[in-house]
């Protein structure tokens, strides 16, 4: 299999060249793509363009030389390594050369139409090469993490950690974000988005929907949720799954499997993952301690 970006368009040459897949999941169609590769070759030489907007964290490995240049400027020479972040907008074109390429990366795609906190400021942002942000590498780490474990996150929660990496990859080009306002949802508001959460709770509910429900802009209802209740919406809706779950331990006899594919929980071991996390125990000692019979 020969490297090839998953979206866009270009031109790529490489010389002994050896890649192989390890994640790769969308949400929202293809409004947000996350590709995890490792990738190794001699040489290579790329010329690429691509409809959405692109931020790599090296996870592993290096080169022992990277040379980035766009619109004829030359924007970085050196080596990649592990724990850097490049960043290129929507529609720039970059132009690459790589050394002795072994390394490991994650790539994570956003549409520049996706209304989230955060991302209206990236298309302002130019191509940023071999860039360092402990954050925004724990929040890409943390979701490739995820995926290897066989859990496919909700797209409420990718959507959060988007909006984080677009808020931290704003400060990391030094523009940053206007303060934001506050405010709570008004007692009707947030009865339509509760109602709305409590009847779709085991489906995979997005931020935008969520918003919708509330007539306002993803970010301001994102802001006045966490005003409102003190949770960002994607930990909410979690722990109202956690909460029912907790119910059908206690008052009935369904297995922790069907329990874990009724709550929207992608496995069974995610659900025990989620459910440990939260109340610190397992749902089987969970019932086993409600109900020692059982």
């Amino acid at each position: 299999m020969s490297f090839r970006p998953l979206l866009g368009d270009g031109r790529i040459r490489t010389r002994e060249e050896e890649t192989a897949p390890l994640q790769s999941a969308s949400w929202i169609g293809t409004s947000l793509v996350f590709d995890s590769r490792r990738w190794a070759c001699q040489e290579a030489e790329l010329r690429w363009t691509a409809p959405h907007h692109l931020i790599v964290l090296t996870d592993g490995g290096g080169t022992s030389r990277t040379s980035i240049r766009a619109e004829g400027k030359a924007l970085y020479d050196g080596q990649d390594r592990p724990g850097v972040l490049t960043f290129v907008p929507a529609g720039a074109e970059r132009v690459g050369f790589y050394r002795d390429v072994d390394l490991s990366y994650s790539a994570l795609w956003i549409d520049p139409e996706l209304a989230l906190p955060g991302l209206q400021r990236l298309r302002d942002i130019p191509i940023l090469v071999n860039r360092s942000d402990t954050v925004i590498g724990t929040l890409l780490r943390s979701l490739c993490t995820e995926m290897s474990l066989g859990h496919l996150p909700d797209t409420v929660y990718v959507e959060h950690l988007v909006a984080l990496v677009g808020l931290r990859m704003a400060d990391l080009s030094g523009n940053q974000l206007p303060p934001a306002s506050r405010g709570r949802l008004g007692r009707r508001t947030f009865e339509r988005v509760r109602d709305y959460i409590d009847a779709h709770v085991a489906s995979d509910i997005s931020l935008s929907a969520v918003a919708a429900i509330a007539g306002m802009p993803v970010d301001t209802f994102a802001r006045r949720f966490k005003e409102t209740t003190g949770r960002p919406p994607y930990a909410y809706i979690l722990e109202e799954r956690v909460r029912r779950a907790e119910l059908l331990l206690r008052d009935t006899e369904m297995a922790i499997g069907a329990i874990a594919f009724r709550l929207g929980f992608s496995s069974q071991s995610h659900f025990t993952t989620t459910f440990r996390r939260l109340k610190g125990i397992t749902p089987r000692a969970y019932r086993l301690h409600i109900s020692p019979e059982s």
